[in-house]
């Protein structure tokens, strides 16, 4: 039975990969699914609540076949002198499909101002579509986060890109030649495990010069989260090539004159791809809540750049939470992506089990 036949009776794991893929596709695609961009402001609505509910298909007159929006009004509460919202129910605006807006770059290569949806009304009209509320400076939350899964996601893949790399050329050297450079390896390995991450990661992303402009800081902190991450990854390959450095494929293949790098590369590194796979899906979501604290405590993504720990800044507050429950929303976006990485994970760890494979057979 093939790996991907084994995979599909993982429920949850199937599960994870759908929503993981659904997730990719719509943070790829952010301009065109958001009607806003992340950074323009409205300065006259701000904190708005999401507007979910407040889509129409009925008014006065009955059922009207195409979606709209009242007009917002804000005003202060009689009562608790707060400002809030109403619906001005005199100015009402259709929202369209595929309607133009501010221009964008689709997967980052194709120019286009064509967004699923919006009514198309210039920034100072109250006939604006938050489906998902906005933040103290009036930017659309939906658009913002879409924007912060770009970062965060891809930040997260680039790290556990370059720790398997790291860990697997470390641990693959200090397995297979062993003696004095393994226990060199190894006890430097110790000395990076020791260090407690955390602190270890704040020092490091500390370190980096506060004026260096967004695109360097982004890779510098994939460089840091990196630094952090390879050691446990290196302990872990550096145990299988000591295991398969002693099996007959690679002593056979020794005999007949192989040299160090036609056996790594063609015997004992392809037996390690499942491990790695694995790896790199339970060590992605660790990745992510890593970048998130970081973030949140201004030592990672800052703007103009975006990242869900960046946008949980607005949200540390008892006070927000009591009156702007919607800036948790990219607490849930990063509980939902590591529970579909962990899903995947797991799937993936019991479909590559050698001991269920034979079992089946």
């Amino acid at each position: 039975m093939s790996l991907f036949a084994r995979f599909r009776k993982q429920r949850l794991g199937l599960l994870g990969a759908f929503v993981l893929m659904g997730l990719a596709l719509l943070v790829g695609c952010a301009g065109f699914f958001s009607p806003y961009d992340p950074q323009t402001q409205h300065r006259q609505f701000p904190y708005v609540p999401p507007m979910l509910g407040r889509l129409h298909f009925r008014d006065e007159r009955g059922f009207h076949p195409r979606p709209f929006v009242y007009g917002l009004e804000r005003v202060r509460d009689p009562f608790t002198l707060d400002w809030v919202y109403r619906e001005d129910r005199s100015q009402k605006y259709p929202v369209y499909f595929f309607v133009r807006g501010p221009e964008y770059r689709l997967l980052g290569l194709f120019k286009t101002d064509i967004h699923l949806f919006g009514t198309g009304e210039p920034e100072e009209s109250p006939g604006q579509l938050f489906l998902l509320g906005t933040d103290k400076l009036g930017r659309d939350l939906l658009a913002r986060t879409l924007a912060g899964g770009q970062i965060s996601l891809g930040l997260g893949l680039l790290v556990v890109g370059a720790a398997l790399l790291l860990g697997t050329v470390i641990g693959g050297i200090s397995g297979y030649y062993g003696g004095a450079v393994d226990t060199l390896l190894q006890r430097g390995i110790e000395v990076v495990m020791s260090i407690p991450r955390l602190a270890l990661l704040l020092a490091l992303s500390a370190a980096l010069p506060p004026e260096l402009p967004p695109t360097a800081r982004f890779w510098g902190l994939v460089l840091v989260l990196a630094l952090v991450s390879w050691a446990p990854l290196a302990r872990v390959i550096r145990g299988q090539f000591l295991s398969y450095r002693e099996e007959e494929f690679v002593l056979a293949a020794r005999a007949s004159g192989s040299g160090s790098g036609r056996i790594v590369f063609r015997h004992i590194l392809p037996n390690t791809f499942s491990y790695l796979i694995v790896a790199a899906t339970l060590t992605a979501p660790t990745m992510i809540i890593l970048e998130s604290v970081l973030s949140f405590f201004s030592f990672g993504i800052q703007e103009p750049l975006i990242s869900w720990g960046m946008l949980l800044q607005e949200a540390q507050s008892v006070f927000q939470l009591q009156f702007h429950p919607w800036l948790l929303l990219p607490a849930a976006c990063l509980v939902l992506v590591v529970l579909a990485f962990n899903f995947v994970g797991d799937g993936l760890r019991d479909a590559l089990d050698p001991h269920l494979t034979l079992m089946e057979r």
